[in-house]
């Protein structure tokens, strides 16, 4: 598997963690025989020095933070209270709602993520300097690359951010305007992407490689009128075309090959984190998303919470044909969903949901209603259609092996689509791409593209890969009302700085609305 190679540097992080943060004093008995001085001088040892850089990705698999705050708020993810459960101090009823505040844990937590990773590139790039090394010259702008990808999420998130680059300036930035934060990220990227490897392969599988930089590129690009008010749909199309043209990437004819449990030789994954169940933990959306009885269904090695499920109106945008959503009631066959009866592992026996807080009109059976009756304080406990697109083992631990997407080869194509039907939306190359992953799902090609259909193809395919709020923003959707949500204001397009970042640096200035 690719991931090998990634998870070999991987194992040894923590120590490289460890010995870089002791290296201001270096009469710690702990770590008085590996230092950056004697340690940093192969490309084996800087490529093990990296793996402090990428581990912080691990945490998007993660309920709670980056990714939950990103799901939640979109229409395609919600998490109802249950009865007792998942109330949660109303944080997620909230999140859904668009009624957050500036006090949100989920919120700092995303910040302190984000900021983590910055800050982690920033102390390797001061290391590596300073050595004056040309071997570590690659790394360098492998990881300037790596920290502008955690400085595009903070961009998205947050807007009006602080940009620090110098690991040893202890002064509390200043906030930065978006498009001060944009021309950074960008300008860097410029610089950089061109110095980094084409390698497609294990060296550089769970890395940035050129290929990365301009998926990164592209979505800066698609969102630069959001970002700044003027658009450059032209430089998105170019960043894709560097993509397309290399004939690096191509779609899987399966659309789940993609999201096995053993994924790591997906033709379409351009970056993606290598999670494993033991060396590289952090995803559990089994979890997260499965109800208690879904423990029969794989023999799950721990009970599942019983959360995360979908919109009945996102559900039903899928066509009942369309292979990407599953069949109803049969768990047997993939789909981004889980919905119907559920059976144990022999497929056959049905669950039965018998807590004394079930309460369903189906009675004790466990079947995921596409419908969910209410947002709080009662949904049902079977309420919701559950994530589906990425396998769960048989046996599977709480932490999966399945690698997350971070770029995608079908993102690539739908993006160019877009931003070739922004400047001209009878654009036929536009149609062609969109119909190509129509095509893999088994569904009709469209005759012509619009907002609505575009929008709407994004994500189905997109389902679940943490791009949906930043296509509802950028399509002018994620202020409407859907189910349980009202209408929102505009400023909610972006989250407020989190209390207790402004508390910690009076530089800081906070989002309008807020």
């Amino acid at each position: 598997m690719k991931k090998l190679h990634f998870l070999k540097f991987l194992a040894v992080a923590i120590l490289v963690a460890g010995v870089n943060q002791s290296c201001t004093d270096l009469e710690e008995k702990l770590f008085d025989q590996v230092t950056p001085d004697n340690y940093f001088k192969t490309n084996e040892e800087l490529i093990t020095g990296l793996g402090s850089a990428y581990t912080a990705l691990y945490s998007i698999g993660n309920h709670g933070g980056f990714m939950s705050s990103n799901e939640v708020s979109s229409d395609e993810i919600m998490i109802p209270q249950r009865g007792q459960d998942w109330f949660d101090g109303g944080v997620w009823l909230r999140q859904h709602r668009h009624e957050w505040t500036v006090e949100e844990p989920h919120l700092n937590g995303s910040w302190t993520t984000l900021y983590g990773g910055i800050n982690t590139c920033n102390r390797l790039i001061a290391q590596f300097q300073e050595l004056g090394n040309p071997v570590t010259e690659p790394f360098i702008g492998e990881l300037k690359v790596l920290r502008a990808l955690w400085y595009y999420w903070a961009l998205d998130m947050f807007g009006n951010i602080p940009l620090s680059t110098d690991f040893k300036d202890t002064s509390l930035p200043a906030t930065s305007s978006r498009e001060q934060v944009f021309n950074f990220i960008v300008n860097e990227l410029r610089t950089e992407v061109p110095k980094l490897s084409k390698a497609v392969d294990a060296t550089t599988y769970g890395r940035m490689n050129f290929y990365a930089g301009q998926a990164l590129l592209a979505k800066l690009y698609l969102n630069a009128e959001v970002f700044t008010g003027k658009p450059q749909w032209a430089q998105a199309v170019a960043a894709c075309d560097e993509i397309i043209n290399s004939g690096a990437y191509s779609l899987e004819g399966n659309y789940f090959n993609n999201f096995n449990v053993n994924n790591g030789g997906s033709r379409e994954a351009i970056l993606a984190v290598p999670y494993d169940e033991i060396f590289a933990r952090g995803f559990n959306l089994s979890q997260m998303t499965l109800h208690y009885g879904s423990q029969d269904t794989w023999n799950l090695t721990a009970q599942p919470w019983n959360g995360y499920c979908t919109l009945q109106e996102f559900y039903n945008s899928y066509e009942d044909k369309d292979l990407r959503k599953g069949v109803y009631g049969n768990q047997k066959i993939r789909g981004n969903f889980h919905a119907g009866p559920q059976y144990r592992v022999d497929g056959v026996t049905p669950i039965l949901d018998g807590g004394a807080e079930a309460a369903d009109p189906d009675g004790q059976t466990l079947v995921f209603t596409p419908q969910i009756n209410e947002h709080f304080p009662n949904a049902l406990r079977q309420a919701g259609a559950r994530v589906g697109k990425f396998e769960f083992k048989i046996g599977g631990l709480p932490e999966m092996s399945n690698d997350f997407p971070i770029f995608r080869y079908a993102d690539i194509l739908l993006m160019k689509a877009e931003a070739l039907w922004r400047q001209n939306p009878a654009d036929q190359v536009a149609l062609s791409l969109v119909n190509q992953i129509r095509a893999r799902a088994g569904i009709d090609p469209y005759t012509s593209l619009t907002a609505q259909n575009l929008l709407a193809e994004r994500g189905r395919e997109m389902f679940y890969e943490n791009h949906r709020r930043n296509d509802l923003i950028r399509f002018g959707k994620f202020n409407d009302a859907w189910d349980f949500k009202p209408a929102s204001a505009a400023f909610r397009n972006i989250f407020p700085i989190p209390l207790q970042q402004l508390n910690a640096n009076k530089n800081l200035k906070q989002n309008p609305g807020y």
